[in-house]
């Protein structure tokens, strides 16, 4: 899922303008991040902490937009319960 995220995010300059902007990556940098999981994650990330963007990419590619918040919980890091 996180690479059909991360496809619709290139796929419109509209949308990866702003993402290299706020990510500080360029098209390089997102093209060898592809195959790397906390690269992936953070893809979800930037998605799911913008609800408007996170609510057309859902429906761009129809699912449910806590189905991509759930991939993102799961490829994010959890915080070591042992410490809290």
């Amino acid at each position: 899922m996180a690479l059909d995220v991360l496809l619709w995010i290139v796929g419109d300059e509209d949308r990866l303008f702003p993402f290299l902007a706020a990510t500080g990556l360029d098209v390089g940098a997102v093209r060898a991040g592809a195959q790397d999981p906390a690269f992936l994650a953070g893809v979800l990330d930037h998605v799911a902490q913008h609800e408007p963007v996170l609510i057309a990419c859902a429906a761009a590619l129809g699912i449910k937009p806590e189905r991509i918040v759930a991939a993102w919980q799961r490829l994010s890091p959890q915080p070591d319960d042992e410490w809290s």
